[in-house]
């Protein structure tokens, strides 16, 4: 399974206050890598704004790269270059609340989500994750000598 994302587009959907902020694309970022984690999905996550002169992909691990356009292009310049090479139509989503790169990636036989049903997905994901991790904790059982203790303390109180 794979996700193109409207970076721009999801962050004001789930935390329009942090639009202009870097710290909000780094928040975005730390919640699909939560969703990554439970769904083990390759990302593509697209943000406008770079600030170098050419088009830059940034690995964050071997499953998620974040991509920016050039100079004086935009996010949906990318989108629709990497949906039009996009080969392998199987589990493939778009995510963007722009109509029309919606139409382009269904008309290329990829599956296309708004950005508010994807970030009930999200939110939904992340919420399984910290369930998982909560029943994944390991308790450790007191050693015979920690229960004696325990036990010798007890007793000895008034």
């Amino acid at each position: 399974m794979a996700y193109l994302i409207d970076g721009n587009n999801l962050l004001g959907r789930i935390a329009p206050h942090e639009l202009r902020e870097p710290a909000g694309r780094d928040g975005l970022i730390g919640r699909l890598l939560a969703f990554q984690r439970v769904t083990r999905a390759r990302i593509h996550l697209v943000f406008d704004g770079n600030p170098e002169e050419t088009p830059t992909a940034i690995a964050v691990n071997p499953k998620l790269t974040v991509h920016y356009p050039g100079a004086g292009g935009s996010a949906d310049d990318v989108i629709r270059e990497m949906i039009a090479s996009q080969t392998d139509k199987r589990r493939f989503f778009v995510v963007t609340s722009d109509r029309a790169l919606r139409d382009l990636a269904r008309k290329r036989g990829l599956e296309a989500v708004t950005s508010d049903v994807f970030a009930r997905e999200l939110k939904a994901a992340i919420k399984e994750g910290k369930k998982r991790r909560e029943l994944d904790k390991r308790t450790e059982t007191p050693t015979g000598l920690e229960v004696d203790l325990w036990d010798e303390m007890f007793r000895s109180k008034p």
